[in-house]
């Protein structure tokens, strides 16, 4: 991912915010802002290889820290979205593998996640990459005056000990 991704990035993540199934957000921040609040490592786009110079990008994965605290140095969130033009084509499949083994690379040993219960696409390509449910959180927030589940995934990786 790269700045001149920026505007793509932010309007797949708008379209992800707009099916109201995505994110408490409903606003997709400022390039500055999304920057600012995830790593700067394990940032990556994936791009249409029919598009002139590969730039169209289909989606997008990102992660956050979890903690500053030392003890949690291999935990990682993140976020992953997919143009609507795009689904059903592999490519959070694809993402997600490429964030799984750089994270690994690195030893990150535990990737986090919240998905709202009612998101089952994303739920399924979790389960598939090998995340499970370690339980939902009821009535975390609201959104839109109505209150949500988010279901809390982790994938511990088998490789980093």
């Amino acid at each position: 991912m790269r700045p001149q991704d920026a505007d793509q990035v932010l309007k797949i993540y708008q379209d992800g915010l707009d099916t109201g199934d995505a994110s408490f957000e409903t606003t997709a921040p400022t390039w500055d802002e999304f920057d600012a609040a995830r790593l700067d490592r394990y940032r990556y786009v994936a791009a249409d290889p029919a598009a002139a110079a590969s730039t169209d990008v289909l989606g997008w994965i990102a992660a956050s820290p979890v903690s500053d605290r030392c003890c949690y140095a291999g935990v990682v969130e993140h976020s992953i979205y997919v143009s609507p033009r795009a689904r059903g084509r592999g490519v959070g499949a694809a993402l997600l593998a490429a964030f799984i083994a750089a994270t690994e690379a690195d030893g990150v040993w535990t990737i986090q996640t919240g998905i709202f219960p009612e998101n089952t696409p994303s739920l399924r390509l979790h389960a598939k990459a090998g995340f499970r449910t370690v339980g939902v959180r009821e009535r975390l927030g609201r959104l839109h005056g109505r209150w949500r589940d988010v279901v809390l995934l982790e994938r511990r990786s088998p490789v980093v000990l």
